[in-house]
């Protein structure tokens, strides 16, 4: 004990009183594992924030779909893309009655135009280069949106979870069969899956609002129906921001314009005047509706034959997987039903939007599903005959 005077007293300070010192525990490095960790990481390369060797066979195995499917699906695929595209680069070519309606951009066609000129400018501009190359190309990015998939699945749930999703896309045989033709559907869809490893979801590491937002905008000017899936999803964001003003003014408005700008100048110079083919498009299939003039389905055809022959075997799996995660997943099937609708009524947009605003924060989130709805259900109920505890 310390005498301690104060006061003309006498105070004594027992050992508990004393101040309390931080201890400082020597570090101790072991050569041993931390030499094997670092040469673990040292020797782990990563592509596109994946294992490499992973994301190689998934070029590899697109690059072999790509040889594999050597049928015809439909005219657009060449009609809407590769003869516009040699129109552009050799001023010759077939241009159906659409370009001459101006319903449709020159932004996707400017893809494989880009990819001409170089063959051209090198003098290797041969037929059989015209016709693979720009098939290599739309493999190589389908292959991308394989991986984001499954980088996707992997942030929100787990890794076995996401690689049942990564499975599934890779045996789904509609995938297979057009996620290597140039159609304006494929970009879409490989634009759309990118977007939505960007978009912010509940524990997301890779949210980005300026990036998935330009990646949505680039598919509507690509394929202005793209934006149909993406408009209860845009406003489930809105509604979630807490800055809501600067979301709008510092992302939406100059990525919007950015993407409309650049649609206008493209179409500007291969027209030769002023087209918003946006708009056109709208006026053409929804106000005017004489779409129909070329055909139109029954009400009932896309869950008699549309659904089924997509998801193909996926289909018993997709019904169980819904059953399975009904509350969880609700919006993205909502996404799904509501595209539906909206080409069996071209007013029912305005479901998704109302369906949006009637729900409150605190449901949205709860209800928010964080999977393209084709894929997400099926490897759901796989994941769920795989886990050891389905029972408990």
């Amino acid at each position: 004990m310390d005498p301690q005077g104060g006061d003309g007293g006498l105070a004594f300070r027992g050992p508990h009183s004393r101040p309390h010192e931080k201890v400082k525990l020597r570090k101790r490095k072991s050569t041993l594992y931390s030499g094997a960790q670092d040469k673990g990481a040292g020797h782990r390369r990563d592509l596109l924030g994946e294992n490499i060797y992973l994301v190689l066979f998934t070029i590899a195995l697109r690059i072999f779909n790509c040889f594999l499917v050597q049928t015809s699906f439909v005219p657009d695929e060449y009609w809407q893309s590769l003869e516009v595209a040699h129109h552009m680069v050799f001023n010759y070519g077939y241009l159906t009655w659409e370009w001459a309606e101006r319903l449709r951009g020159y932004t996707y066609p400017l893809v494989f135009a880009s990819i001409y000129k170089i063959l051209h400018l090198l003098g290797k501009d041969s037929v059989q280069l015209l016709i693979w190359i720009p098939r290599l190309a739309q493999a190589l990015l389908s292959a991308i949106a394989d991986v984001r998939l499954y980088s996707l699945m992997k942030q929100l749930e787990n890794q076995e979870l996401g690689r049942w999703v990564f499975f599934c896309q890779l045996c789904s045989w509609f995938t297979w069969y057009c996620c290597t033709r140039t159609l304006t559907n494929t970009m879409e869809t490989v634009l759309s899956i990118i977007a939505l490893f960007y978009y912010p979801w509940e524990g997301s590491k890779s949210m980005n609002s300026v990036t998935y937002s330009f990646l949505v905008a680039l598919a509507f000017i690509i394929r202005p129906t793209a934006l149909i899936p993406w408009v209860p999803l845009l406003f489930r964001h809105f509604w979630q921001e807490r800055r809501k003003l600067d979301l709008i003014l510092h992302h939406f408005v100059p990525v919007g314009f950015v993407t409309l700008s650049l649609s206008l100048v493209i179409d500007r110079i291969f027209f030769g005047q002023w087209t918003l083919v946006q708009f056109n498009f709208l006026k053409f299939n929804v106000l005017q509706n004489l779409g129909t003039f070329y055909g139109s389905h029954p009400w009932h055809w896309y869950f008699s034959q549309g659904f089924p022959v997509v998801l193909g075997t996926h289909l018993p799996f997709f019904i169980h997987g819904c059953l399975l995660a009904p509350k969880r997943y609700r919006i993205l099937l909502h996404v799904g039903s509501q595209r539906i609708q909206v080409y069996l009524s071209s007013f029912t947009i305005l479901y998704g939007v109302l369906w949006i605003l009637t729900y409150p924060p605190e449901i949205m989130e709860e209800t928010s599903s964080k999977f393209p709805v084709f894929i997400k259900y099926a490897p759901c109920t796989l994941y769920w005959f795989s886990s050891p505890t389905r029972h408990s």
